[in-house]
C-alpha cells in the first residue's frame, strides 16, 4: 500500500505565507463602451484575476500603534482622552483574571464549560468602546468583555456561568458564557455555530424601519473567520447588502477554527476579501492594536449607519488560549508558538506600554489595579458559587412566547408524578432537589 508523504513544516509555512493573487490585475480601456445597464468596460483581452487589490497584491491591515506601543510613522489617533485610554486599558485587564479563574474553575468541575478571550482583548474592547451602547450586539462565545464595558458585573458573569437564579440571561437554561442581556442590548448566545449572522442582518433592518431609531443604531455582529466558512455567513452578508440593513460584521481572524489553522480554511485573501463581492464598505484591521481597532469600528459604524447597509471589519489576532476547556490547543500547534505571540505581539502590553510613555499608567497602578479586581472577581465568584438555582418551575417557563404549547404541559406532568414518587424519598433526588430556590415544593406539593 502506498503511503501519503508527510508535508514538513518548511512547506506549510510556506503555503500560510503564499501570496494567492498573484497576476497583476490589467483594467481594460473604455474604447469600446459599457455593457447595456452596467458600468463594467468591454475589453478584448481575455484574463482572469483572482484578487480584488491591484497588482495582485493583499489586502492591507491597518494599524497605528506597533508592538511596542510606539505610533506608526504617519498614523491618525483616533480622538480619545486619558479617561478614556484608562478605562480601555482597565476594561482588557479584567477579561484574562476573570478567564483564568473560571477556566480552572471549570477544571474542578463546578462549571461545565468555558471559553476565553485570551489574545483577543484589544478586538473586543477596542470595538465595544467604538459603539453606541443603545447598538444591537449578537456575539458568538469570547464577547463577554462588551457586556463588561457596558456595565455587566461580576456578579451576572457568575451567575450566568453557575445558572444561578440570579442568571436573568438564560435562567439556567444554557451553557455558560452563553450570555444575553436586554438592558445592555445584548441578544442572547446560541451555540449552533453562525447562526448570528443572518440574525444580526435582520435586527439591522427592524433597526432601519423603526423611526426612532433609524439612522442612530445598527446591529453588530462578531463570528469568527472559521464561521464565516458556514452558508450563514453569505446569507447574512447578501441580505444586508441588497436589502439593505445597518449591520456591522466584525470578524475575528485569530487564526484557527477550533484545530484548524485559517491557512487551510480558505484559499483567497483572508474574509476581507469577500467584502467587495457584496458590494460593501470592508477594512483589515489589526485586532491587537486597539486604537486601530477603535478608529475603525468608529468609521465603520458611521459608513453603516449614514448609507443604511452593511460593512465588514476583519480583525486580524491570534487565540493564545485554548479554543475551549473541551480543546487542547498543543495537540496541533507548537506550545513555543503560542508563548512567542504571548511576548511578541500581546495586546494588552502593547497599550499599556503606551499608556505608560503618556504617564497615564504606571506600574504602581497595574499592580494595585489587577490585585482589587482578583479580590471583586473571588468575592463574585465565591457568591454566584453559593446561590441556589432558580425554582424548579423555571424550567417550563419562558421556552416557547404565547400559548403554552401541549409538549410543555406534558413534560411538567411527566416531572411532577415522578416528584410525587421519588422526591422525598430516593436521596440522590433530594439532594439535587435542594440545590433549587424552594427543594422543588411547588411542584411536588401542587396540582399539575
Amino acid at each position: 500500500m502506498s503511503r501519503i508523504p508527510r508535508i514538513s513544516a518548511s512547506v506549510r509555512a510556506s503555503l500560510a505565507r503564499r501570496t494567492y493573487a498573484s497576476s497583476t490585475v490589467q483594467l481594460p480601456n473604455e474604447a469600446h463602451g459599457h455593457l447595456p445597464t452596467s458600468q463594467s468596460p468591454i475589453t478584448s483581452k481575455l484574463h482572469f484575476f483572482n484578487s480584488v487589490m491591484e497588482e495582485g497584491k493583499q489586502i492591507p491591515t491597518y494599524r497605528v500603534l506597533d508592538g511596542s506601543g510606539k505610533l506608526l510613522e504617519g498614523a491618525e489617533v483616533p480622538e480619545f482622552d486619558e479617561a478614556l485610554a484608562r478605562r480601555m486599558y482597565e476594561n482588557m485587564s479584567r477579561l484574562p483574571i476573570i478567564d483564568n479563574l473560571l477556566y480552572n474553575v471549570q477544571r474542578q468541575g463546578k462549571i461545565s464549560f468555558y471559553m476565553t478571550a485570551h489574545g483577543e482583548e484589544a478586538t473586543l474592547i477596542g470595538s465595544a468602546a467604538a459603539l453606541d451602547p443603545n447598538d444591537e450586539v449578537l456575539g458568538q462565545y469570547r464577547e463577554m468583555g462588551v457586556l463588561l464595558w457596558r456595565g455587566f458585573t461580576y456578579d451576572e458573569v457568575m451567575a450566568q456561568c453557575f445558572g444561578n437564579h440570579e442568571d436573568t440571561c438564560t435562567k439556567g437554561k444554557q451553557m455558560p458564557v452563553h450570555f444575553g442581556s436586554r438592558k445592555y442590548h445584548f441578544h442572547p448566545i446560541s451555540s449552533p455555530l453562525a447562526t448570528q449572522i443572518p440574525q444580526a442582518a435582520g435586527v439591522g433592518f427592524a433597526l432601519k424601519r423603526d423611526p426612532l431609531r433609524r439612522g442612530k443604531n445598527c446591529a453588530v455582529v462578531y463570528f469568527g473567520e472559521g464561521a464565516a466558512s458556514e452558508g450563514d455567513f453569505h446569507a447574512g452578508m447578501l441580505l444586508a447588502s441588497t436589502v439593505p440593513s445597518p449591520t456591522l460584521f466584525i470578524a475575528r481572524n485569530n487564526g484557527f477554527a477550533i484545530s484548524t489553522p485559517s491557512s487551510e480554511q480558505y484559499h483567497g485573501d483572508g474574509i476581507a476579501s469577500r467584502g467587495p463581492g457584496y458590494g460593501i464598505h470592508t477594512i483589515r484591521v489589526d485586532g491587537n492594536d486597539i486604537l486601530a481597532v477603535l478608529s475603525a469600528v468608529r468609521e465603520g459604524r458611521r459608513l453603516c449607519i449614514e448609507e443604511g447597509r452593511g460593512v465588514l471589519i476583519e480583525a486580524m489576532t491570534y487565540r493564545v488560549g485554548h479554543h475551549s476547556t473541551s480543546d487542547d490547543s498543543f495537540a496541533y500547534r507548537p506550545r513555543q508558538e503560542v508563548e512567542d505571540r504571548k511576548r511578541i505581539d500581546n495586546p494588552i502590553s502593547r497599550f499599556r506600554l503606551f499608556l505608560e510613555s503618556r504617564g497615564w499608567w504606571s506600574e504602581q497602578e497595574e499592580e494595585k489595579f489587577k490585585d482589587e479586581v482578583r479580590k471583586e472577581v473571588m468575592k463574585a465568584f465565591k457568591r454566584g458559587e453559593s446561590l441556589q438555582r432558580h425554582a424548579l418551575k423555571e424550567m417550563f417557563n419562558d421556552v416557547y412566547a404565547g400559548e403554552e404549547p401541549w409538549n410543555i404541559r406534558e413534560q411538567r406532568q411527566e416531572l411532577w408524578a415522578l416528584l410525587k414518587k421519588y422526591g422525598n424519598v430516593w436521596e440522590p433526588w433530594k439532594n439535587e432537589l435542594k440545590k433549587h430556590k424552594g427543594e422543588g415544593k411547588e411542584l411536588i406539593e401542587g396540582d399539575v
